[in-house]
Formats: structure tokens, C-alpha cells, sequence
């Protein structure tokens, strides 16, 4: 045993202790997917008319923007895809508001820059701009007989790089933004010129703030107003992620439950406990006292990955558990070669310390060649994920790829630091049993 040795040791101990404790904190829950908790699905439609043509680019476009919002809303793994030519289909697992996720999902988020002039307006008024096409969707919130002003808009939403929910103690929750260069110009013109006059923030026809324009404003700004913390996050995550270039109106929503059902479920836990039993008892009995402490290791391995799956978090669906337990596969496997390389040393006459030391040594790049290999089919397959919307095959990769890493993690460090810690100082007295050595 060397000093390094001591140290990996208080490192394994403690992030043992870590992985027990994040497993036992209830602020950090398992994340489940739709396949095993249910949730809501929503059927929404080009809300334009049945003549007007939709090219197959505009809906996935839609369907890019809407998948970003949900996911930047917290539900994560959702299923967002096309369904024919003027739908799309959004299932969100397990979310707890559901008005929210629809709304969020639905709405166009219009968001325009209006010169009112030397007059403020009131927070909640409908308005119309020149960009209107007609009577504005909020004008029935209107008092009777409120009159609906048309404005000059200066500049939209698209004009927007970066929007952020902030929140200060004096002036309270809003919204930071960043312009485009392209767009930096013709605001810095625009404010220069109409210094104390008012430019209404309007979202969606209705009025969000008129501050008052009392500075040059040429590449960043704020909108301010009565927001709560949710009302700013859900505005930033809009105006973030685009105006969806086609209307949808909700044609139908339901519950739906787990799609694999209680039995299934059960029986897949089931199916995973017997095998990983089955792996922890095939070490035992064919390695003996190295089997027994890479079981140890293999455990801890288990512990370490619920935990990063529970911290991060991961969302478990049936494919990503599935990525876990490969990967389970691929830590025995790494033990595996360790262990087979030692064996070899000690038949060849090698003194067990001399044995461990080579073992080690010469399997590493063997497990270093096939886990990098691994971890770039993971990217390949989150890349694919992500572009064309297969949240399953995401999922599936992250949980390999975080396996993976720990699984070297484990044969690397966890199960030498364990055999040099007990077999090394044993040596002599194991020189004389072999058997318990797998030999």
C-alpha cells in the first residue's frame, strides 16, 4: 500500500457516503419517463386556414421550438413529434401544471417594441400595430367601449439573441435581453432620438411595460412590470426560443398512463435484479476473493449511478435503463480482463504483488480503448437524438455514457484500491491458497 492508495481510499469513502446521501434527499427525486409514470398528452393543429399550404419545414421548425420550450420548461424527456402535415403531437411526463405546458406550447409569443409616444399604457391593455392583421385575440379583455389605438412597432422579437429571467431587490423579478448586431443599430437610433417618450414592451397585442426611454440603448435591455418569478421565466423561455412561425390551437389533450404498465414495469425490475445477481454470483464463485471485491466495487458503481441519475437528473425511461444495465455489463467486463491479466502473471511465476501491479497496468488500455470507443457511439447517438427529436435515444445514450465513465471509474480505482488494499497485505499468507485467488 502506498500513500496514493490511502487517498483513493478516503476518496471511494467519500463519495460513497455522497451517493447515500443524495439517494436519501427527497430534493432530489427520481425523474421518471412517460413508458413509466404517464402523463399528458396534447394534439395540437396549424391553426390557419385548410387552403393555406404548410411546407414540411415550417412544421419542424415548429416542432424544434415547441421540444426546446418543454425542455427548458423542466419536463424533461418529452415526446414531441410530427403527426401528418398540420399537427403535432407533445406528450410531457409527469409535469405538475399542466395549463402552463400547454400554454407554453401554444402560444406564438408576438413580442413587439411600439412607440406610444408620449403615452404610457396600462399593463393588460390590448393594442393594435401595424403588424396586426386584425381585431387582436386579448381586445375581449377590454372594458366595453375601451378603444383599441394602433401603434408603430419598432422592432420585434426576432430582433432578440438572449433573454434571461433576473430578479433584483429593488426592482424585483424581469427580463434581461440581448439584441442582435444586426438590430443593435436601429434601436440605438431609435432611443437616441426619442429620449423621454415612451417604448411599449407588447406580447402578443397586450401590453407588458411602457418604460420610459431615458438612455441610448444600443446592444442590451430590461422589461420590467409586475412580474412573478414564474410569469418572468415563462416570458424569457418564449422570447429565448422564438414566435412559432405557424398558429396551433389545441385540438385534443388526455392523461394517459404508464404506457408499460404496472406488470411490466414489475416485471422488468425484476428481470434487471436477477441479472445483476446473477453477474454479482458469477464473480464470487469463478474469482473468489478478487470476485467478492469487485462485487463490492460493482455495488458501489450501482449506488454512484442512481445518484448522478438522481442528481443531475436523468430521466429513467425503459431505454435509458437499459443504457444503465449495459453499462453494468461493461464495468464486469473491465473487472474481467483485470482480473484474467493477473491470473496470467501468477501462472507465469510472478510474485502477487508483481501480479496485481502488471494487471493492472497492462489491462488499462484495453478498457481505455473500448470505453472511448463506447463513449463516442454515446455522442453519436445523443447528436441523432437531439436533431431529429428521439428523446428515447437520448436518454439511452446518457445513461450509457454516465455508466460508462464510472464503470472506469470503478475497475480503474474502486476495485484496484480494494484488491491492493486487502490482497496486497496478504500476500504471504494467500501465497499458500491460491484457490481463493480463482487460480
Amino acid at each position: 500500500m502506498t500513500r496514493n492508495d490511502y487517498i483513493w481510499l478516503l476518496v471511494i469513502i467519500a463519495a460513497t457516503v455522497a451517493g447515500i446521501w443524495i439517494m436519501q434527499n427527497p430534493d432530489y427525486p427520481v425523474r421518471q419517463g412517460l413508458d413509466l409514470q404517464g402523463g399528458l398528452q396534447v394534439l395540437l393543429e396549424a391553426d390557419v386556414p385548410e387552403d393555406q399550404e404548410i411546407t414540411t419545414e415550417e412544421m419542424d421548425t415548429v416542432r424544434q421550438i415547441i421540444d426546446q420550450r418543454v425542455n427548458a420548461f423542466g419536463v424533461t424527456e418529452p415526446l414531441v413529434q410530427v403527426e401528418g402535415a398540420r399537427r403535432i403531437l407533445v406528450e410531457l411526463p409527469g409535469i405538475e401544471n399542466p395549463e402552463d405546458a400547454i400554454a407554453l406550447v401554444q402560444e406564438t409569443a408576438l413580442l413587439e417594441f411600439v412607440d406610444s409616444g408620449n403615452t404610457p399604457l396600462p399593463e393588460g391593455l390590448c393594442i393594435r400595430t401595424n403588424l396586426s392583421d386584425g381585431p387582436s385575440r386579448c381586445e375581449a379583455n377590454n372594458p366595453p367601449g375601451t378603444e383599441v389605438p394602433t401603434f408603430e412597432t419598432v422592432m420585434t422579437g426576432a430582433g432578440l439573441l438572449h433573454a434571461n429571467a433576473e430578479f433584483r431587490q429593488l426592482q424585483g423579478n424581469f427580463v434581461s435581453f440581448v439584441l442582435k448586431p444586426e438590430e443593435s443599430q436601429i434601436f440605438a437610433d431609435y432611443t437616441r432620438t426619442h429620449q423621454g417618450q415612451f417604448l411599449t414592451i407588447v406580447l402578443d397585442k397586450q401590453v407588458v411595460s411602457s418604460p420610459q426611454v431615458n438612455a441610448v440603448i444600443e446592444d442590451s435591455g430590461v422589461i420590467t412590470g409586475n412580474f412573478t418569478p414564474d410569469e418572468a421565466s415563462k416570458l424569457a423561455l418564449q422570447l429565448q426560443f422564438g414566435s412559432l412561425p405557424i398558429p396551433l390551437r389545441i385540438e385534443s389533450t388526455r392523461q394517459v398512463g404508464a404506457t408499460l404498465g404496472e406488470q411490466s414495469i414489475a416485471a422488468s425490475i425484476r428481470a434487471g435484479t436477477i441479472g445483476v445477481a446473477i453477474v454479482l454470483l458469477f464473480m464470487l464463485v469463478y474469482y473468489r476473493l478478487p470476485g467478492f471485491l469487485a462485487d463490492i466495487a460493482l455495488l458501489i458503481y450501482a449506488l454512484l449511478n442512481f445518484a448522478v441519475f438522481k442528481f443531475v437528473p436523468v430521466t429513467l425511461t425503459l431505454p435509458a435503463i437499459t443504457g444503465f444495465l449495459l453499462s453494468t455489463g461493461m464495468a464486469v467486463d473491465a473487472n474481467i480482463l483485470v482480473f484474467e491479466r493477473i491470473k496470467e502473471e501468477l501462472r507465469k511465476g510472478a510474485t502477487l504483488r508483481e501480479s496485481i501491479i502488471t494487471g493492472f497496468d497492462r489491462a488499462w488500455s484495453s478498457i481505455r480503448d473500448s470505453n472511448i470507443a463506447t463513449l463516442v457511439i454515446c455522442f453519436i447517438l445523443w447528436t441523432f437524438g437531439r436533431n431529429f427529436g428521439a428523446s428515447v435515444v437520448q436518454g439511452f445514450a446518457l445513461t450509457l455514457a454516465i455508466g460508462v465513465v464510472i464503470s472506469m471509474f470503478t475497475a480503474v480505482i474502486i476495485t484496484r484500491t480494494f484488491v491492493r488494499f486487502v490482497i496486497g497485505r496478504a500476500a504471504t499468507w494467500l501465497r499458500q491458497r491460491r484457490w481463493l485467488l480463482g487460480v
